[in-house]
């Protein structure tokens, strides 16, 4: 394990969330993301409720609080749509197939590896539940980060999610990866 990995791993819990947690999950979601990209308190609930295992929080071991996390819902489907961001039902728990919806990082928690970290972690988590593909969309800023951590950009999205035009990426998940960040 890599020192910065190490590092994280002590200072953060990397776990499941619990039902008791979609409010501040929605409350982070609001601070991470502009009002017409963030996910609304009851989509979240309704994610917590339905597909808690496709959720990895960072819980500050010192302050006991979610500094971030990821999540998405898993399917047989391998394009991005914008209904996935509000329709759980499409959750199918047998899916090859994982549409992140969310990569959250509190402001404070920002610049320190966390978000890779979670991306890494999440991989991981999902290689071992024989998940496949790991789908998400992103405004082009964000394009190069996704491509440190190991995503593809396919172009630009069929999603239109906020107004934005977003760029699809991918994650072919090998069974022998090795899931060190390239950062």
């Amino acid at each position: 394990m890599e020192q910065q990995e190490v590092n994280l791993c002590e200072r953060f819990e990397f776990r499941d969330i619990k039902p008791e947690e979609a409010k501040r999950a929605a409350e982070i979601e609001q601070i991470c993301f502009p009002p017409n990209e963030a996910c609304s308190e009851q989509h979240m609930r309704e994610r917590v409720a339905k597909a808690p295992e496709l959720f990895l929080v960072a819980v500050d071991r010192k302050t006991g609080k979610i500094a971030g996390f990821l999540n998405g819902l898993a399917t047989d489907e391998d394009s991005f749509r914008d209904e996935f961001f509000t329709d759980v039902q499409l959750h199918n728990p047998e899916g090859k197939t994982v549409m992140l919806l969310g990569l959250d990082v509190l402001p404070e928690y920002r610049r320190q590896g966390l978000a890779g970290e979670i991306v890494s972690q999440y991989c991981r988590r999902e290689r071992a539940k024989n998940r496949t593909l790991l789908l998400l969309t992103c405004l082009k800023e964000k394009v190069g980060m996704y491509q440190k951590f190991g995503f593809r950009d396919k172009g630009i999205a069929n999603s239109t999610w906020g107004g934005e035009e977003w760029h699809e990426m991918s994650y072919a998940i090998r069974k022998t990866e090795d899931f060190r960040r390239k950062l």
